[in-house]
């Protein structure tokens, strides 16, 4: 992983990426290289893409399975990524200080203002894909002031922010359900009227990746990149740790649904009749609209910004990330033969960016697939999209150092060198 790796993002209907490569080529893992991480993103990415153009998860059978586990635990490993690279450009293992601090700060905050815009001039093609990364930016500028922490100190904050933001966010919504503060909000928001959204109301609360319910991801990735993750112990941990958090995400919620008292009927009623036996770790649940009961506090679907959710999430994410820094340190056959989905990790906002477009371009073509689709018709399309990104990010990155946008992004945060 390189000095100048950058946060990494994502959207599905929510998942997205703004990324520079962790990585160049073949070689071992060490403190400032660490190929497992770009590894971990290409999967990200391809589970992003699984939620954009795949069949419906209620296909059933083995395809099914592997989509609705991609749903939604695709855009946690991005955010979790995303705060482990801030780590990276601001200094690691050793933050960076003074005046090389403020530049690496500056370089954040330059980020931020270039991803918020292209967030939202993606979502201005009306490809029905929630971008994300408009609350990347945001993200970052929330966390940046955290970077100097150490990893005990990140994780307390993580664990914190998963066990009281969700509640607040609740909170924050009934309010919103309830009341017309937010309206007022909006109608006044420079940001509302000129992108023609919710503005900062719908990227802090009510928003596909709200912000106050998604800074844990960013922290915990903070936390994770304060590690010696090249020591297999520290992996090892790092891999239990997701299991319990996976355990208790969706473990908890599948009894907490259970023992409390109408909680599934509510949830169920919220929903239209959704799926609410699955509601412990599937969207299949559905979305509540407007009405938000208090047993959807107690669901652990992937995108239902509860407790349950962040920790399960979390969990999937550590879990994953572990795998493939193990792999990429013990397995290097396995490595070598994973390279282009690393090459995908490399290129993150180049690939996400060129699908959005490409969803775009086709979209005519997409709404009459849509229109006969019997299921599995939307299989090959994800296919080719895959097919594309790993054959256009491998050739790329056998030429280059970073993806097209990745090079852009760096270009434009040169000014901060001039940070005194």
């Amino acid at each position: 992983m390189t000095q100048n790796a950058s946060p990494a993002v994502p959207s599905q209907a929510r998942s997205g990426p703004g990324t520079e490569p962790t990585a160049t080529h073949a070689g071992p893992p060490s403190t400032g290289r660490l190929i497992g991480i770009d590894l971990a993103r290409g999967l990200a990415v391809l589970g992003m893409y699984s939620a954009h153009v795949g069949p419906d998860v209620t296909v059933g059978g083995p395809v099914g399975f592997l989509l609705e586990t991609a749903r939604g635990r695709s855009s946690a490993l991005f955010a979790l990524l995303a705060g482990f690279s801030l780590i990276i450009l601001t200094g690691r293992p050793r933050p960076r200080t003074g005046r090389a601090g403020r530049q690496a700060m500056a370089r954040i905050m330059i980020r931020s203002a270039v991803l918020v815009p292209l967030g939202y001039a993606l979502t201005a093609l009306d490809t029905g894909v929630e971008v994300i990364l408009s609350f990347y930016g945001l993200l970052f500028l929330a966390v940046l002031p955290l970077y100097r922490l150490r990893a005990g100190a990140l994780a307390l904050i993580a664990a914190a922010g998963a066990l009281v933001l969700p509640q607040v966010l609740y909170l924050v919504r009934k309010s919103i359900e309830e009341g017309h503060w937010a309206d007022a909000v909006v109608a006044r928001d420079p940001l509302a009227r000129i992108t023609g959204t919710g503005g900062v109301i719908e990227l802090l609360f009510t928003g596909g990746y709200p912000v106050l319910a998604w800074v844990p991801y960013l922290i915990a990735g903070m936390a994770v990149a304060r590690l010696d993750l090249t020591r297999s112990g520290v992996r090892s941990r790092l891999a239990a740790a997701g299991g319990a958090l996976v355990l208790l995400g969706y473990g908890g919620s599948w009894l907490a649904l259970r023992m409390v008292p109408r909680a599934l009927a509510a949830v169920s009623a919220a929903t239209d009749g959704g799926a609410a036996n699955s509601a412990w770790w599937s969207d299949r649940v559905g979305d509540t609209g407007h009405h938000i009961p208090p047993a959807w506090l107690l669901v652990a679907a992937p995108h239902s910004e509860t407790t349950f959710s962040v920790l399960g999430n979390t969990g999937v994410a550590l879990a994953v990330m572990a795998a493939c820094l193990t792999a990429a340190d013990r397995l290097p056959r396995l490595t070598r033969a994973a390279r282009p989905v690393a090459a995908v990790g490399m290129t993150a906002l180049t690939v996400y960016v060129l699908h959005i477009v490409a969803l775009w371009l086709l979209s005519d073509v997409w709404h009459v697939a849509a229109i006969d689709d019997d299921g599995m018709s939307a299989l090959p399309v994800l296919l080719a999209f895959i097919a594309a990104a790993v054959l256009l990010a491998t050739a790329w990155t056998r030429l280059f150092r970073r993806g097209p946008l990745e090079s852009l992004l760096h270009v434009v945060t040169g000014p901060a060198r001039h940070v005194p």
